[in-house]
């Protein structure tokens, strides 16, 4: 017999599609946004826990970060696309079709991470090979890989876990839960690093940890959720009609974060012409930016799962409106972010070159060197979020595939082919290749959203035409 919808649940609807769109905007994705923000400080603390251990250290936890994302980057892409068919048909108040979503996206969430155990846990050293890692960090780091590998897999299932919350409008609840993990990885990493002097890879078991307390709620709250989000088994169809749509809208997201991690990691071997601590100091540089940047990759989160549920309604007109929200918000995101680091880039980077009892000023330094040429494209980054969260909202996953692709294979690598093989700059080349990069990211975004919206509101008219006879706006 069919479950019918929660009253909270109708309710959250009913005020995504009629309710004010700036304060719909805040109040579903600021929650989100500190969320992200929290997740970034994880990985700020997990660099920051490591360089009390060794700059090593720091530079394998920084390195191998890029490889874990490509790995990460499938079950995000499955989380984004469940997510979107999800949200559409909340939207469209067609619950029966929520029902066999979520449940197919829970079973296709295990099957994943499955696999991903089975082939990468016994290659873990020959993979970190493959991808060019230099031999003294794969030394450092390949036990710190395998657990988090394990972590990745858990990780799988929270992300979707959390996507489909996020479809249903529950940023607090998801913002609490991140709060508890943040806080049990914190007191175990203070634990095996202060109190018992271990080694990198407990920080990694300290993560690991910390999934799992949320996977365990997790599990536990799909069975017990109330109406069409409620997890059954009776409700999983892997018949193409359902599968095909969330895949079809998955793989080009997959594709696209496994690339941008790849060209990262590209990025990473590259930088080692400069010298190991080179890579550690971007990896760094990567993590300050990201305490800005987290704000708006939550933003997108909740914004794309806005539009997506108002287009399902066809409210078109209102997804435009929260799109332009979105845009002002996450500029002053980028213009708040830059005063900031603006003025604590000095302390931040001295922070980092702390291990111990030893301070490393020529780690500092490269890392300042680095990160004031990055920081500069904090706003246009904020303009390519915004716009992401259109493409993603009205399921245009190809296009934003394409984006973030040209922003690293396009914008990134060769640039910092070109400073290496022509110009005499050192360290300070990767900062600026990041530098243009995140500029060139912006402007994209602006060439390609022109045409999107132009077909949104070349829609918009053709519906109102047909509703009044004529159309309302010119």
């Amino acid at each position: 017999m069919a479950q019918n919808v929660s009253k909270q649940d109708e309710s959250f609807r009913e005020y995504a599609l009629n309710a004010p769109p700036l304060r719909v905007l805040l109040s579903v994705c600021t929650p989100l946004a500190l969320y992200q923000a929290l997740q970034q400080i994880f990985k700020v603390l997990d660099a920051l826990l490591a360089a009390k251990i060794s700059a090593d250290a720091v530079s394998a936890v920084s390195c191998l970060a890029q490889v874990t994302l490509m790995i990460t980057a499938i079950g995000s892409g499955l989380a984004i696309g469940g997510n979107i068919k999800i949200s559409e048909a909340y939207g469209q108040g067609d619950y029966d079709a929520v029902r066999r979503r979520v449940a197919t996206l829970y079973t296709l969430a295990v099957a994943i991470g499955a696999l991903v155990i089975v082939v990468l846990i016994p290659f873990a050293e020959p993979f970190l090979r493959l991808l060019n890692t230099p031999e003294d960090l794969i030394a450092t780091g390949a036990g710190y890989f395998r657990v988090e590998i394990l972590t990745l897999v858990v990780s799988f299932f929270n992300t979707v876990y959390i996507a489909i919350e996020r479809s249903r409008g529950h940023a607090k609840k998801i913002l609490v839960l991140n709060l508890v993990i943040i806080l049990v990885k914190l007191g175990l990493s203070a634990l095996f690093v202060f109190v018992l002097e271990s080694g990198v890879i407990m920080i990694a078991v300290a993560t690991l940890v910390s999934q799992s307390v949320l996977l365990v709620y997790a599990v536990f709250s799909m069975f017990r959720d109330e109406g069409a989000f409620r997890f059954s088994p009776r409700n999983i169809s892997l018949k193409s009609d359902t599968v095909m749509p969330m895949v079809n809208l998955s793989y080009p997201v997959s594709a696209e974060k496994m690339l941008f991690a790849a060209g990262k990691v590209i990025i990473n071997s590259m930088s080692g012409m400069y010298g190991a601590l080179t890579v550690g100091a971007l990896g760094v540089s990567n993590n300050i930016g990201g305490l800005t940047t987290s704000w708006h990759s939550g933003m997108l989160d909740g914004a794309s799962a806005l539009i997506s549920q108002n287009r399902g309604a066809g409210k078109y007109r209102r997804t435009l409106q929260l799109f332009l929200w979105l845009m002002a918000v996450d500029v002053m995101i980028g213009v708040l972010g830059l005063v900031l680091v603006s003025a604590g880039l000095p302390w931040l980077a001295a922070v980092f070159a702390q291990s111990k009892n030893h301070y490393d000023p020529a780690f500092c330094e490269m890392i300042v060197s680095i990160h004031r040429w990055e920081m500069l494209g904090y706003i246009t980054l904020g303009i390519n979020s915004a716009t992401l969260a259109l493409l993603l909202g009205y399921g245009y996953t190809k296009l934003t595939m394409l984006l973030n692709v040209a922003r690293v294979f396009l914008f990134r690598v060769p640039v910092l082919w070109f400073f290496q093989r022509f110009t005499e700059m050192g360290t300070e080349a990767v900062g600026i290749t990041m530098m243009v990069s995140n500029i060139c990211a912006g402007v994209s975004a602006i060439a390609v959203v022109i045409p999107v919206l132009t077909r949104i509101r070349k829609k918009i008219r053709q519906e109102e035409t047909e509703a009044c006879g004529k159309p309302l706006d010119k």
